[in-house]
Parts: structure tokens; C-alpha cells; sequence
């Protein structure tokens, strides 16, 4: 049999949808030598692909993510392929192409946060149409979450039977940094000094990152921790100023500290370094990040909102409203004063982030690979 992948966000870095598609090739390799495989690039990635074995293919696609060549130069390529099974690893697939396939559905981010650039009239019609008319083809349809799960059942209304839950996983390098002179010379790199509370990955309106501004300057000047710092690594989104009017206004330029985006390694040192790792965010699909600083023995302080406690887990976590700052700062602050309360944190933690592995992310989308060929 042969089977397509949507290799078009494969990415080996820690973050987002890249990586998902990343874990699974590698690990999808391991545990099928028999059917055929074809994944699908763009530039650059498809330069720097290497097959991971014999049966495994690449093809380079001129259809960049979100264009009108998804539906055309994408197509075309596709069905040069008569495959028997095609994975579409996100919602934007070619709406015409009319033989079996999965589509993953990471979340619905789209349907709540738009986002400054997708708020016009054509972009969320275009968004819905392709939805929509992928999941309806698609024989089976993978999300991420019980609440992925819910919020495509009321924008979709597919059939309930047709969406199979498959978590996502931590990686097995997340792990605490015991090398001391690393984490100082990434802490020395960026001017970094405990105490000091994490926030990474992109900087999106539903990422709610001007509260925690709020809340760290709460804790700041209300609750007395004048040394506390924050750090933001990740890239900042010029469509999206109000995170950086938000430190100006409080006056916390000094204290918040924004690295950008920050290697691999620098990563697991910050993760390691933190205080306490803080997840504020109004909406996710799952939520990689919080797990990630857990496998890293950080406590952590998350949103109450969408996924989040379903994959934190409700003794792994101390949760906030995040429309709220003041409970925000009120709950990370209690977190930064009990010792006691961060050991049984870290230790529920480390627990919970073993529950999700890639390796069963990979087993079970190959199980149902198996399934849609044989029905």
C-alpha cells in the first residue's frame, strides 16, 4: 500500500505543528518496512530531509501553507501519486481531492483568536470552506484533546464516531540540566537571575501574554518580590504590539527580559533554571509547553482555560483564570512562596509528563493507517 504525508510544517525544533509531523515520520519509520510512503515538502525543509528508510520518499510540492497553490500544484502532485491512504497533517488540504484520507485538526485556535491577519471578510470564509469540506472527506479524523475534540464536533458537526483522540508527547530530552556552568552561561548570556518566572512560545493574541505582564507586575509591586523577573523567549508578532505596550505602561522594561527565539539548549536550561514556568493562555488545542517544563522538574502555574487542565492534569498544576490577572498573581505568587507546594508539583509533574510519549503518538496513528486501508 502507499501511503502520503503532508511534510509540508515538518520542522525538528521543539515547537508546534513541525514537530509533530517531525516525531511522526521518524517514528512511523521504525514501525512499518512494508507499505510505501510518500511525504510532501516545501523549501527548505525538503533540502535538508533525509529519508529515514528504504520505503520512505520525498517529493518537493511548490504550494506554500496557506496559498491558492494548496489547492492546485499540492492536488496535482498528490493524485500523480495514486496513493491508497493520504495524511493531511493540518486542516489546509487540497478541498478536491476525493480519495481516502486523515486529516489531523490540532485545534480551532482560528474559529476563536482569529488573529489580526485573518480577520478579513476572504480569509475566514476561505478557513471554514476548507474545514469543513476536509473533515467531511476525510475517513477518519484526528485531534489532540477532549476539547479539540468538542469544539470540532459544534464548528464541524461531523459524526462523533469519525474523530479519533490522539495525544501528542513530550520529547525525551526534556529533562533537567544537571551540567551547572551550562544553565549559567545561558542565564549570563541573556542576563537572566533567579527568581525568575518562563513564558515560551509565540506571542499571539490567545497566547494572553499582557496579563501575565499584569500579574507579574502585580507580584512585583503588591506582594514584594522586587527581584522577580520574566523572561519571554520566542518571536515577537509585529502584528501584535500590545505585549510590549503592556511592559512599557507598568514601567517593567528592566524587568522582563525577551530573548527571542532561543536554541534547543538554551530551551531545557531555562526550563530547568525557572522558578516557576507560566502558561497563561486563553485557548490551546493540547499545550506542549507545560509538560515540557514538568519532564524538567519546574512547577508550573497554567491557564484553568480549554485543554490545559485536561492535559496538565489537576494535581500537576496550580490553575488561574486567565481573563483574571489579580487571580493570575495571586496563585503564581502562593506557588513562589511554598516550598512544599513546589515539591509535590514537581513530583506530580514529572509523573504526568511521562504519560504522553511520541512513541504511543506514532503507534496509535499507524493503528488507524491500518484500519482505514483495511476498511
Amino acid at each position: 500500500m502507499k501511503i502520503g504525508i503532508d511534510c509540508r510544517i515538518y520542522s525538528s525544533k521543539f515547537t508546534g505543528i513541525g514537530r509533530y509531523v517531525y516525531e511522526l515520520v521518524h517514528r512511523i519509520s521504525k514501525l512499518d518496512q512494508t507499505n510505501q510512503y510518500v511525504l510532501f515538502f516545501n523549501n527548505p525543509e525538503f533540502d535538508e530531509f533525509t529519508p529515514p528508510a528504504n520505503n520512505f520518499k520525498k517529493i518537493l510540492v511548490d504550494a506554500p501553507i496557506y496559498s491558492l497553490k494548496e489547492q492546485t500544484s499540492f492536488l496535482k502532485a498528490i493524485n500523480k501519486e495514486n496513493l491508497d491512504l493520504m495524511h493531511f497533517t493540518h486542516f489546509n488540504a487540497p478541498i478536491f481531492y476525493g480519495k481516502p484520507s486523515i486529516v489531523t485538526i490540532h485545534d480551532l485556535t482560528l474559529s476563536f483568536f482569529p488573529g489580526k491577519k485573518k480577520r478579513s471578510f476572504l480569509h475566514r470564509i476561505g478557513y471554514y470552506l476548507t474545514l469543513r469540506s476536509v473533515v467531511k472527506k476525510a475517513k477518519k479524523v484526528i485531534t489532540i484533546s477532549e476539547n479539540s475534540k468538542k469544539d470540532l464536533l459544534e464548528i464541524t458537526r461531523i459524526p462523533e464516531e469519525k474523530i479519533s483522540i490522539i495525544y501528542q508527547g513530550v520529547g525525551e530530552e526534556f529533562a533537567p540540566i544537571k551540567d551547572k556552568k551550562r544553565i549559567e552561561s545561558t542565564l549570563g548570556k541573556y542576563k537572566i537571575e533567579n527568581p525568575f518566572l518562563l513564558y515560551t512560545g509565540v506571542w499571539r493574541s490567545h497566547k494572553n501574554i499582557p496579563n501575565l505582564v499584569k500579574a507579574f507586575h502585580m507580584i512585583r509591586s503588591e506582594y514584594g518580590m522586587k527581584k522577580l523577573k520574566l523572561v519571554l523567549t520566542g518571536k515577537e508578532d509585529p502584528f501584535y504590539p500590545e505585549v510590549k505596550d503592556t511592559i512599557s505602561n507598568l514601567g517593567e522594561l528592566e524587568n522582563v527580559i525577551r530573548p527571542g527565539l532561543v536554541s534547543e539548549n538554551e530551551l531545557l536550561d531555562l526550563y530547568t533554571a525557572a522558578d516557576v514556568y507560566v502558561f497563561p493562555s486563553f485557548y490551546e488545542g493540547f499545550g506542549l509547553p507545560p509538560l515540557e517544563a514538568m519532564a524538567c522538574e519546574t512547577p508550573v502555574a497554567a491557564s484553568n482555560a480549554s485543554s490545559i487542565p485536561e492535559i496538565c492534569g489537576k494535581d500537576s498544576a496550580v490553575f488561574f483564570d486567565p481573563a483574571n490577572f489579580k487571580d493570575m498573581a495571586q496563585n503564581i505568587n502562593a506557588l513562589l512562596k511554598s516550598t512544599s507546594l513546589q515539591s509535590r508539583l514537581v513530583e506530580n509533574g514529572i509523573k504526568r509528563a511521562k504519560k504522553f510519549t511520541w512513541k504511543q503518538m506514532a503507534q496509535e496513528t499507524y493503528n488507524l493507517y491500518r484500519s482505514c486501508l483495511n476498511n
